[in-house]
């Protein structure tokens, strides 16, 4: 029997409280961090893409699926597709009235999600984080931190295999008596702190939290404030960098500064 994806889970606790909010934003949550298999009308030509477009009704639909032997199910044969994380995908789709149909008649998850829908995660995904400038005074152990924080914050460092070696997560007090919690990062690849900063960004907007409630920064080992939130802050350990295989039909979007055209 097929295992269950991390997108049937979110799928179903979604379907199970359908009032419950912080449920369905981890649903998106999950949408956008997938790597989805996107139906093609025609191979791929460099970075263009010619997806499969459905009308249903007086609304429009492009077809994914999160396993590629759940769209080979779908067309009952080879199709031409691209492989994209869900958060390309949404970004492609923004502004054009087209919606997702989510692995539709092959899993448990089968779901249409409308236009609207779309553009909103493109919206939130698109909202990255503030810089700002403060003089930390005192470092302590963190406290009062919701749990689906916590676990966005696992899940999100999780994804983030070779992009650092380590964060501490402490509560700190500035030098204008303000006080908050902090993340700091050390082991930071060389051009990570972009991608890092938007994934804590959105740990914090698919948990309900509002925006500013935690600050990054990257440190080097050698730092003394690493130290100090090494002595306090709650530690999480980054994987490290698995090997991956190219293959040609992952080339379309695998840039994340060279996003795929839709056409």
């Amino acid at each position: 029997m097929p295992e269950d994806t991390p997108l049937d889970a979110a799928h179903a606790a979604m379907e199970a409280a359908p009032e419950d909010d912080q449920v369905r934003l981890r649903f998106y949550e999950r949408l956008a961090d997938a790597e989805l298999f996107l139906l093609l009308a025609q191979e791929a030509t460099g970075d263009s893409l010619t997806p499969e477009i459905f009308d249903l009704s007086d609304s429009r639909f492009v077809l994914v699926f999160d396993r590629e032997e759940r769209l080979s199910r779908f067309t009952g044969g080879a199709a031409a597709y691209a492989a994209l994380p869900g958060r390309v995908i949404a970004g492609m789709l923004a502004g054009q009235n087209i919606g997702l149909g989510l692995n539709l008649d092959v899993s448990p998850s089968s779901f249409l999600i409308p236009a609207p829908a779309v553009d909103w995660l493109a919206q939130t995904l698109g909202q990255g984080p503030e810089e700002a400038e403060a003089r930390l005074v005192e470092v302590l152990a963190p406290s009062g931190l919701p749990d689906d924080l916590l676990r966005a914050l696992d899940t999100k460092l999780a994804l983030a295999a070779g992009l650092a070696r380590r964060a501490y997560l402490a509560a700190v007090v500035y030098d204008d008596n303000s006080r908050g919690h902090l993340l700091g990062l050390t082991g930071t690849a060389a051009g990570a702190e972009a991608a890092l900063a938007r994934a804590v960004n959105e740990a914090l907007v698919f948990s309900g939290i509002e925006a500013g409630a935690l600050d990054v920064v990257f440190l080097a080992d050698s730092d003394p404030l690493t130290a100090r939130l090494a002595r306090v802050g709650l530690r999480f350990d980054l994987p490290q960098a698995a090997a991956r295989t190219a293959r040609a039909s992952l080339a379309p979007g695998s840039d994340p500064d060279k996003p795929p055209i839709l056409r």
